[in-house]
């Protein structure tokens, strides 16, 4: 017969899953560290990779949730596009089966919550003593043990309250039946905020009788849709390109769902057979991760497609959201520097490609004048968001102190572009057209391949043709006015072309520089420039 005690051992096994899994999910996160950013941050556009990396980062952090919350503030730094973060998102879904494969493995199959409790002590031991990776290593078993001895609590809850809870009254079959199913999944998600503890108490009331089969697999199928409320809550008040990437995560895991309902219906004499032959958690688990996989191998191929939709349902009509940082990830140092690095480069791209295009042979100054009104309040909003985050002395101040020069460097580029006074003086030189030229191509170039083309000894090439050919044309010009081949005013306004083309360089080779630094990938390898330039 059920008792106040038994519910009450239900409900706190509940809780301390849910806590071991939030101890162990930190730690794995932890022990990743900049390695699972720079893996996400590395993905390429191959929605296949963003699937298979996704799966991997998933069953390896033991969350979806924190997979979908990182993927989503990627998206808003700008270090992955909304086509990357969609890969992710579907491999995501696969990854956290993971989850309810290791709680039946170790808690239902091999039944360690006495061996849990006996490792426990040591575990909270390491965690609380030790330090570094002792003290995440413990951290970590810590979690694991909390999260089998709560399994095992909910075990023994459940087991008990089997006289008050039977299949026959929960709602089976029909179409409102199986709604209901849906919903009650979903609800109870959203409610845990954890689809892998969702998933745990399915499994729990599965092994205990409470319910079918069938029943658990239609709250699976409501859990799954239930664990984009967090990516939806990461989302909220930030820009519009997190949202598309919440949405897009919502229209994926909707579109499994009505898949994986008519696939249930027609592989349920399959299930119930395994359920026969291999135990009932085998068959539910199986088909977790079967829909899963179904539904990313559907969706996979018209990710390109998806991500047009979710675009015209969340506009961005002048993409300004790209330029700004995110002031929502200035909880996190890390994810913050990069998501200003990425500002910055797209701002650089801006300016390098309006600036290339007018010193064009067929001159275009529009580019030019548009960005004279978006990129200094999009600056604007970079500086604010550096000065909010301090400086701090670790690995990564050397690309806090770069983003700042890049950041000025950017600024004082701004100012030299809107002097298109000097442009055709430049392009109708017979002695400066060349130069000129070479670094228009070069930022036009630097503007398409997100200023990989800004290499070093290229610029300094650059720098020293300019450089004699500045010179010789100087001296040419002052000669020239004492003998009266030129007035005064054209040696005055070629000298200040000459000077404004040299500054120019300057302000680029200064912003490639600074940039390779506050890269994650290049900065270990650049030398500091310095900064009283």
């Amino acid at each position: 017969m059920t008792t106040t005690t038994d519910l009450l051992a239900a409900l706190g096994g509940i809780g301390m899953f849910l806590l071991g899994m939030e101890t162990m999910t930190a730690a794995l996160r932890a022990l990743a560290g900049g390695q699972l950013r720079n893996l996400l941050a590395r993905v390429t556009t191959s929605s296949l990779r963003g699937v298979l990396t996704g799966a991997g980062v998933t069953a390896v952090i033991q969350s979806s949730s924190a997979t979908t919350v990182m993927t989503v503030g990627f998206v808003g730094a700008g270090l992955l596009s909304l086509h990357q973060a969609v890969g992710i998102l579907l491999g995501a879904n696969i990854g956290t089966t993971a989850t309810g494969w290791l709680v039946t493995l170790l808690g239902f199959k091999l039944a360690l919550g006495k061996v849990a409790m006996m490792a426990l002590l040591p575990a909270a031991l390491a965690m609380l003593l030790g330090q570094g990776t002792i003290e995440r290593v413990g951290r970590l078993l810590a979690g694991l043990c909390l999260l089998l001895i709560g399994l095992e609590m909910m075990q023994d809850g459940v087991g008990n309250a089997t006289d008050l809870l039977t299949p026959d009254m929960i709602p089976s079959g029909g179409i409102w039946g199986n709604v209901l199913l849906i919903g009650i999944g979903l609800a109870v998600t959203v409610v845990i905020q954890s689809s892998s503890a969702a998933v745990a108490l399915a499994l729990v009331f599965l092994s205990s009788g409470t319910i079918s089969v069938m029943q658990a697999a239609m709250m699976v199928v409501g859990m799954n849709i239930g664990t984009t409320f967090t990516a939806i809550l990461a989302s909220l008040g930030g820009s519009r390109v997190m949202r598309q990437a919440a949405v897009a995560n919502l229209v994926f895991n909707l579109g499994t769902a009505a898949l994986a309902v008519p696939l249930l219906l027609f592989v349920k004499s399959g299930l119930e057979q395994i359920s026969l032959s291999a135990g009932p958690l085998t068959a539910l688990l199986l088909f977790h991760t079967g829909f899963n996989i179904f539904g990313t191998a559907l969706f996979l191929p018209i990710t390109r497609q998806l991500v047009t939709l979710v675009r015209r349902w969340v506009p961005d009509p002048d993409g300004a959201d790209s330029l700004r940082p995110d002031p929502a990830l200035l909880k996190d140092r890390a994810m913050a520097l990069m998501a200003a690095h990425q500002s910055a480069r797209q701002i650089a791209e801006h300016l390098f490609t309006a600036l290339g295009k007018a010193l064009d042979d067929a001159p275009d100054y529009r580019p030019i004048s548009t960005l004279a009104f978006s990129l200094p309040p999009a600056l604007d909003d970079l500086g604010d968001f550096l000065a909010r985050l301090p400086g701090a002395k670790d690995d990564k101040a050397d690309a806090y102190s770069a983003l700042l020069h890049e950041t000025d460097h950017l600024r004082r580029l701004v100012i030299r572009a809107q002097q298109t006074s000097a442009m055709p003086i430049l392009l109708s030189d017979k002695v400066l057209r060349r130069p000129t030229r070479l670094l228009a191509a070069l930022l036009c170039q630097a503007g398409q391949d997100g200023l990989k083309s800004l290499d070093p000894a290229r610029l300094n090439r650059l720098e020293r043709l300019l450089e004699t050919r500045t010179n010789r044309h100087r001296r040419a010009m002052l000669l020239g006015e004492h003998v009266g081949l030129y007035s005064v005013r054209d040696v005055f306004q070629h000298t200040d072309a000459m000077r404004w083309l040299q500054r120019v360089l300057h302000h680029t080779q200064r912003i490639g520089d600074y940039d390779r630094i506050a890269d994650p990938a290049k900065r270990d390898r650049a030398a500091k420039p310095d900064p009283n330039v």
